[in-house]
Formats: C-alpha cells, structure tokens, sequence
C-alpha cells in the first residue's frame, strides 16, 4: 500500500490515477473527528453548541441554531453585531438557493453553479451600487422553486443600482429579463452575429430568432405526445437505500421507459440513481469492484444487460480523437476511399487514410495535424504542425480524392455538409443523419476532443448509442443533460432519448427542466427538501398525475404552472 500511494502521489498520468482510485477512499482523522481543529477549538462552547457543532449543519439548519439561540444579557450585548453578521451572510446564501450545503463542505466539491452563486451571494450584503454583474448560466443545477429565489436576487441587486448581465437558457430567466441580446442564427460556423436585441415582445415578433419563436410559441407538441402505458412494464425495484441523507428509500423503475428524477437540490437523487443504482447494476453486469452505497437488495434486473452513464466528460483528450472516429463512420469513408481507382492503382488499403498508423499520415505531428507545445507553470498549447499544415497526412495520400474531396477536405466538412455529400452511402449518411437530428451538423467531422464542449459530447456519445440500432435492454443514466443547451437543442436532444427508449431501451435523467419533466413517462420526486430535510420519495407517478396534485410536492406545483401558461 506505501508503494502505491507513493505511485498515486508521483504519477502525473491521469490512467494511473483512475487505475489506483477505486483501492483508495478517504476516511476522517481519528484525532479530531474530520473536524481539522485541536481539542481546545472544540471545547470552546456558545449556548452549548461547538464551532464543529454548527459547522456540521446544512446552510438551513445552522440559520435555525442561530435565531433559537438564547443568551443572558451580558453574552447578548456581546455577541448582537457577531449574531447580525452571521444571520445576514446565512440568509444570503439560504435566498441563492444554497441552503442544503453544509457549512464545512470543501469547496473543490462544489458544482461550477453552486460556487458561483456563493460568490453572489457575498455580495448580496455588501449593498454596493454601480457594480456590473457577469454571471455565466447561474441557474444550472437548480430546481424551479430555487430558480425563482435566485431571480428575485438578481433583480434586488438591479434594484440597488447594479447592472447585470447574464449568459443563460432558462426559459424563466430569458421572461424576466429587461434586455435580451440573442445570438446566432446557429451554431460553430452558422453562428457568431446578433439576430436580435430588445424585449421580449420584439425578440418574439423576430422572424430569424430561435429564441423568440421557441419563447412565443412553445415546444413542438409532436415531442409532447402520448407517454408510454406503465401497466405491463418489468420494473427494476431498489429497497433500503440509505446512503448520504437517504432515509431507507424504497424506489422503482419501469423498464423501457423515459423516466425523470426531480426534486430540489440536495434532496438526493444523485445518490439514490448514480451511486446506488447505477453502481449495483454495474457491479451486478460487470463485476464493478468500487464502492456502491449503502442498500439491502436489487429486483428486476434479470433483463437488463448494460449500464450506462452519459456523461459531459470528453469523448477523448487529445486531437486524435474526433466525432467521425468516435461514432465509427470514418471506417467506412477510409473504405471508400481505398476503393477509388487512383488508391487501388497505387495500391493503398484504408489503413492508408487513417492518422493513427504509420503509411499515410504526417510523422512530424504523428497524423495530429497539431504538435503540443509544453509550457513551463502554463497549460500546455497546441499549434498546427508546419509540415502538412495541419492537415494530418502526407502530399500522396491528399492526392486520393472522393468526388474531388481529399481526407482533410472530408474531415474538414460540417456534419449538414458530409450529409448531402454522403447522400448515396447508407452506411456512412445514417450515424451523419442521427448527428443532424441531434442538433450536432455544426460541427466539422475532424474537430478535435478537445474543443467540444460537455454537451456537445453528450450528444455524440448518445449519437454513437443510436447508431447502434442492435443495442437493446440498456438503463441509460444521464445527470442534468439540458445544462448548456438551448432551448432548441433541448428538444433535439429529447429526441435522440425518446429514440433510444423506443429502441427498447431504458432512458433515467436526473433533470430539473420543466419541459423534460413534461415528457417523461414516469417520475420520481426527491425531498421534500434538500440536505438532512431531503432523502425521501415524496411522490411518484406520470406528469399528469403531479399536475392533478400541486400542493404533494414543489415539483407538482412549478410544473402544474408551467403546463399552464402553455
């Protein structure tokens, strides 16, 4: 084990760490419980409650502690401007929507959304005006009831005299906005101009914004029509899970289905889907050797024969990798091109056109059409390879063409482009056609791994699970798969799951959009609240059944009035 922790500590190889991480867990100290500080810290007591003890709270419940405290005249007097401070900093972060964190929390576990809305709500006391406000996707991760809450924020700081500027999706967000900028009219190569600016009202009358006609008139009601019957489904069924703040859950899944986890955050639907769930099934199918939560049994998993996460993590982490190898079509255009009669004269095989092997490729940037410059105390840089300029082969093998289309001219086409040249080759225009209908004919098919960003690479990884229409009886587990997409793109996503599902699949999302909420087949609403006052089921059902009931949950109450203003 000293050796290996040596390995852990001096390796700078990402595959080594991953390797070593499922041997390694993190336990408290046993000196001072986990808390970092000496016994003398923790011996020091308000109204009988330690530093530790308070720190150990959520953000609700430590603003609780404090306003039931009672103090004799003397502490009072001393400790009222302390006690103002601490209830003022409390309730900031309790209206941003933070109040399931727990005060001693470490910051690195924190999601991009949370730490940035801690950072607002520091100045939420500050009372400053004339300050400009960035803020990138604020709302990501939130729950509709806290999406407002931080909304009523932001205008209080507008109010103030500050200015804000936000870059978001959020429907709710966009309708409560003084001034919105819209930019397009697409993506990547599409996009890069402004189509509108004004209100609302203007940017819905505009004929060439996205926004605005997604805005004024809705969803297409296609993407909303029937849900899938329940009654003769298999269903998966989890008993006692009680891991972080679950409290013995007992929760169920119909096989085959689209199925939404809701709740506020905190409430624990990553824990009861991503560390339970989907850890047992893995272990089950796999053999999976890491840590799965605590819970007493797994049924109805007899039929299931794959697990799969979708994650936002790079499709890869070099140049090399690119949507066409990814998704596994640029096989068969190296077979197409190895079949031209100018390759087959020269006698070239498809391992000619491949960037990966030696023969066809450039051996100055190994077929990386970049060279990675190491940069000392920076991140390292990349620069197009001055030999074959960043094309990837060699003169020859550009001298093969496909209807007068080299490799790098192939490679350098958008995904729409490839689609109409392609039109006459089934193999290679069906995955091209999955892509477009993913929302992805933006991007060129050589674009490297490393410049997509998380949702791009979502899609392409639920792309590649399409295309492989011979892939049935899978649970597919994706964690708020909307984060960073446009309206527009929500809905071409909410394709591409609905089609996997019809495949025979099982599709689980853990979301708090309202509009995949609608969609689903069947829900699961975490809470009622998040932190220790969450790790309940506090409702399950179709939509329709949440919209009868508004007052069982928060879930049933946003989306009873999201379905009513459409």
């Amino acid at each position: 084990m000293p050796h290996c922790r040596r390995l852990y500590e001096s390796s700078s190889r990402e595959r080594v760490k991953r390797y070593l991480e499922p041997f390694m867990n993190e336990v408290p100290c046993g000196d001072c419980g986990g808390t970092r500080l000496q016994p003398q810290a923790r011996a020091v007591r308000v109204a009988g409650h330690s530093i530790c003890d308070i720190a150990g709270q959520s953000v609700d419940g430590a603003l609780a502690t404090v306003r039931s405290l009672r103090l004799n005249a003397r502490d009072s007097q001393i400790a009222e401007p302390v006690l103002k401070e601490i209830l003022a900093r409390l309730e900031c972060m309790q209206e941003v929507g933070l109040g399931y964190l727990t005060l001693d929390r470490p910051s690195d576990t924190l999601s991009g959304g949370e730490a940035q809305r801690l950072r607002l709500s520091a100045q939420l006391g500050s009372n400053m005006r004339g300050v400009c406000y960035v803020l990138d996707e604020p709302t990501i991760g939130l729950h509709a009831r806290d999406n407002a809450r931080l909304l009523n924020t932001l205008e209080r700081l507008r109010t103030q005299g500050n200015s804000i500027v936000v870059v978001e999706h959020d429907e709710e967000t966009i309708h409560r906005a003084d001034y919105i900028i819209d930019l397009g009219p697409g993506a990547g190569r599409q996009g890069g101009q402004i189509v509108a600016a004004g209100t609302l009202d203007q940017l819905a009358q505009h004929p060439e914004s996205v926004t605005g006609r997604y805005l004024s008139n809705g969803w297409h009601q296609e993407q909303a029509g029937a849900h899938r019957s329940l009654y003769d489904c298999t269903w998966l069924s989890l008993y006692g899970a009680r891991e972080h703040n679950l409290k013995n859950v007992d929760a169920h899944f119909p096989l085959h289905t689209f199925i939404a986890i809701t709740g506020v955050s905190g409430s624990g639907k990553s824990t009861l889907v991503k560390h339970i769930l989907y850890n047992a099934l893995r272990k089950r199918l796999t053999g999976y050797n890491g840590r799965v939560g605590t819970y007493d049994r797994l049924e109805g998993d007899e039929t299931v024969r794959r697990v799969l996460e979708v994650d936002h993590t790079p499709i890869g982490k070099t140049p090399r990798s690119n949507p066409a190898t990814y998704v596994g079509f640029y096989d068969d255009i190296r077979r197409l091109l190895a079949s031209t009669p100018e390759a087959r004269m020269h006698g070239y095989a498809p391992g000619r056109f491949s960037f990966n092997v030696k023969g066809g490729r450039c051996e100055t940037c190994l077929g990386q059409g970049q060279r990675k410059v190491e940069m000392n105390f920076l991140p390292d840089v990349f620069v197009p390879c001055e030999t074959c300029d960043g094309k990837r082969f060699t003169e020859e093998t550009l001298e093969v063409t496909y209807h007068d289309k080299h490799t790098a001219d192939i490679l350098a086409m958008t995904i729409s482009e490839a689609l109409e040249f392609f039109d006459s080759v089934a193999s290679i225009k069906r995955p091209l056609q999955i892509l477009e209908d993913a929302g992805l004919g933006y991007l060129a098919l050589g674009q490297p791994s490393n410049t997509l960003s998380g949702g791009e690479a979502q899609r392409i990884k639920l792309a590649y699970e399409l295309s492989r229409s011979s892939q049935t009886e899978t649970v597919y587990i994706l964690d708020e798969p909307t984060t960073g997409l446009h309206l527009a793109d929500i809905e071409k996503l909410l394709y591409v799951l609905q089609s996997l599902v019809e495949q025979g699949n099982t599709v689980i999302v853990i979301e708090h959009n309202l509009e995949v909420i609608r969609q689903a087949d069947y829900m699961i609403d975490m809470g009622p609240e998040g932190g220790e006052a969450g790790g309940e089921v506090v409702m399950t059902g179709t939509p329709q059944d949440f919209i009868a009931q508004p007052e069982a949950s928060h879930t049933a109450r946003f989306l009873r009035e999201y379905v009513r203003e459409r």
